[in-house]
Order: C-alpha cells, then sequence, then structure tokens
C-alpha cells in the first residue's frame, strides 16, 4: 500500500486532565466535565459521574463516543448505552478533541448534556492546547474510503467519497437558508491546508428567536442566549459583537460534521460533500458506511 499517515503519526492523549464548567443549552442544568488522559487504544469514553451510586459504577454508566451509540440527532447528537445512561450535545466537544489531535480520552459528566460553553468549540480548544498532548505508543488508525457512500433525505444530501489526493479530510459544505444574513453559503474546509482550531473551531451554533418558543416547550434549548449562540429575528443578527466570520453559518456546520464524523472512532480519509446536512443525515451517512464492508479500508 506504500506510505500512509498510519506511518507518521502516533495516538495521543492529554498531558493531564481538564475540566469545564457551564450551562446545559438544551436542559439549562450547571454542568461539570472531566476530561481524564486515557491510554492507547481506549478511545473517546464518556461516563455519567452523577449515575455513579444510582447504577453501580463507571461501568454501567460508560458511553462509548460511536456512531451506533447514537440514539437522538434532533437539535444536537445524543448517545446512549444498554442501561440507559445518556450524552447530549456531543459534537462541539468532539470536534474540539479531533481538532487538538485527541484520540483517547475518558470524559466525566456530572449531568446529563455537555455544556454548551459560548456555543462553538472554542472554549474546550483553548484549554486542550493549554494543557497540551503527549505520544502514546500506539499507531493511529485511520478509516479510508475506496468506494462512495450517499445518503439523502429530501434535497439534502451527504456523500462520502474516496480522496485519492491526500491522506486527509476534506469537507465541502453547503447551506441553504432564506434569512436574509445567510442565504446560501459554501465553503471548503481541508486539513491539509485549513488550521481547524483558527478557522473553524470558534464558529458558533445559531438559531432564530420566532422557533425558540417552540423548542423550549419541547424540552429543547432552555439554556440558550445571546452568550452561547449567535440569535436571529425575522431580518438580522440580534448579537450585538456580530458574526466571528462573515460566513460563520456554514463553519459552524462544518464543527458539526466534524464531531459527527469522529463516531467513527478513527480519522476519516475521504471528501465529504454535504448540501444542507445535520446531525441526522451525517449519522446516516456514518451507518451507510459501516454497512458496506467493500465501502472502506483500516490504515
Amino acid at each position: 500500500m506504500g506510505s500512509t499517515v498510519r506511518d507518521k503519526q502516533m495516538q495521543r492523549t492529554l498531558a493531564q486532565q481538564a475540566v469545564f464548567k457551564g450551562v446545559g443549552g438544551h436542559t439549562s442544568s450547571n454542568i461539570m466535565i472531566v476530561i481524564h488522559p486515557a491510554p492507547a487504544d481506549h478511545g473517546i469514553i464518556f461516563y455519567r459521574s452523577d449515575l455513579d451510586q444510582a447504577n453501580g459504577g463507571q461501568v454501567e454508566n460508560a458511553i462509548k463516543a460511536q456512531y451506533d451509540a447514537v440514539v437522538n440527532t434532533t437539535m444536537c447528537t445524543v448517545i446512549a448505552n444498554a442501561h440507559g445512561a445518556s450524552i447530549s450535545t456531543i459534537e462541539h466537544l468532539i470536534a474540539a478533541l479531533w481538532g487538538c489531535g485527541i484520540d483517547n480520552a475518558l470524559i466525566a459528566v456530572d449531568g446529563p448534556e455537555i455544556p454548551i460553553m459560548d456555543g462553538s468549540s472554542k472554549c474546550f480548544i483553548d484549554t486542550l492546547q493549554k494543557i497540551g498532548t503527549i505520544e502514546q505508543n500506539q499507531a493511529r488508525l485511520y478509516i479510508k474510503l475506496i468506494k462512495p457512500i450517499r445518503v439523502e433525505s429530501g434535497d439534502k444530501f451527504v456523500e462520502l467519497l474516496p480522496n485519492d489526493d491526500c491522506n486527509g479530510l476534506l469537507i465541502d459544505m453547503t447551506i441553504d437558508f432564506t434569512h436574509p444574513s445567510i442565504g446560501v453559503q459554501t465553503l471548503t474546509f481541508d486539513d491539509r491546508n485549513d488550521l481547524f482550531c483558527e478557522k473553524i473551531g470558534g464558529a458558533r451554533t445559531f438559531g432564530f428567536i420566532k422557533d425558540l418558543e417552540t423548542l423550549q416547550a419541547r424540552g429543547c434549548s432552555k439554556g440558550a442566549s445571546l452568550e452561547n449562540a449567535i440569535g436571529l429575528d425575522e431580518t438580522k443578527i440580534l448579537n450585538p459583537e456580530g458574526l466571528r466570520y462573515d460566513d460563520e453559518f456554514v463553519r459552524h456546520k462544518i464543527l458539526d460534521c466534524i464531531g459527527d464524523m469522529y463516531l467513527t472512532g478513527h480519522r476519516l480519509i475521504c471528501k465529504i460533500k454535504a448540501h444542507k446536512s445535520g446531525h441526522s443525515l451525517h449519522n446516516d451517512a456514518l451507518k451507510a458506511l459501516f454497512a458496506d464492508p467493500h465501502s472502506y479500508i483500516k490504515e
């Protein structure tokens, strides 16, 4: 097969534990998470520390961050285990771990969701970069697409395509909203040239004020505010500070996509072409990928 990225990169974990405190975007609960270093080949595993006493310990409350643990994709990505323990809104943290090159971590959470922080991955990234990572004694494994995969829903679709030009990840994302501050936005992210932490990680989630009352009645977005999201009324952006990037909306969609796609448990070598996609289609794409063992190789 010749030289591959696996020859050059080893697995990594945090140099020491990281602690974050914040409000849950959906529950409005005050939540603390502690990210611990983990051994090689451990992967990324969450556990509900607040359920330890009730359910008998960490094992019963452990939830592996992988595509087949996803149980809900409404407004965010939710994973759960067979014992009923669940964690929601994992995508921004998972994207930060990907962006900081972390393969192995044990994440203790004392509530039902990851805190929303500022609505992006920036707070996680800043702390993880300050702490740093350590190289481990096992080679990093990659999933390389060798056959196209496509899932769609109406005019929305996600395609996973072989990326023969390089051993990396390329995302071609298009969004289309009728709101005058968004419209059609297209952006390509190429991890060979683009720095995730600088160009994507700070892009915030966004929402429409007209939908907020309905969402809160359904138990969603109870902790949403202009401190952790871009808010829009019928015609304009409500945040007094404005946008961090001119095309922050499509950048955030790329952030979400990376967080969802890292639920392969490995880094992807492929091109992702996404049109008006979201958490549900991202997960459908991974299910279709692993349903066809001839569509990829591990290297």
